[in-house]
């Protein structure tokens, strides 16, 4: 009996992590971090983009600055270009959420592990993305701020991974910082917009808390 309520006991201990991880993700993505700017003139447009889980900022080719541009794969179609952040055995080993493994999900939560940058090109605009007007600081905050997550060679060049794209379009890039449950995908895109100056969670895992912000 004694060993059967010790077991209970830390069954519920387990299940409250997670319960305490959601709840305490819910109060702070509802925390909102005001515009810096104000009463500026916001004449540049991204984009967020999100597959349900997983969001992307997408930027105009043509308010991409030079130096982002800078060794990523370019063809003279693309229009856009999305930026995502995320774990590296995660995104090469989990191309469809059919792939999901709890291996891999516990690996990208809970160890130390290294991180990619995923970059997509696209012809034209896709309708389900949500749009942002910002101003040319915050543009220029942004575009630094993602120029700062790609990890260089020693010629501060961008590293590609070849040939580990989902498809045509996509490509893989060497990234700095480490996954985690406290520094996903989504707090990635967060901490961006909260650097750049624009309107944010105080934190947030999730899609969602970001782009409830905006609509």
């Amino acid at each position: 009996m004694r060993l059967g309520k010790r077991i209970l006991k830390w069954i519920l201990y387990l299940l409250l992590i997670p319960i305490l991880y959601i709840g305490m993700s819910l109060i702070l993505l509802s925390i909102t971090i005001d515009r810096k700017i104000e009463n500026q003139v916001s004449e540049k447009t991204i984009y967020l983009n999100t597959n349900g889980v997983h969001l992307d900022i997408v930027i105009p080719k043509n308010n991409i600055d030079s130096q982002l541009l800078l060794g990523l794969k370019q063809e003279q179609s693309d229009k856009y270009l999305s930026f995502g952040w995320g774990d590296e055995n995660f995104y090469l080993n989990t191309p469809t959420w059919g792939d999901l493994t709890f291996k891999n999900a516990f690996s990208a939560m809970f160890l130390k592990s290294s991180t990619l940058m995923h970059v997509t090109r696209y012809s034209y605009k896709h309708s389900d993305w949500m749009e942002i007007k910002i101003t040319e600081s915050e543009l220029k905050k942004l575009n630094f701020y993602i120029q700062n997550t790609f990890k260089t060679s020693e010629n501060e060049m961008k590293v590609v991974l070849e040939n580990k794209g989902y498809s045509p379009v996509d490509d893989f890039y060497k990234a700095s910082g480490s996954y985690s449950c406290f520094k996903t995908c989504n707090s990635w895109v967060n901490s961006g917009f909260k650097e750049s100056g624009l309107k944010s969670c105080f934190w947030t895992p999730f899609d969602f808390g970001l782009m409830k912000k905006y609509k």
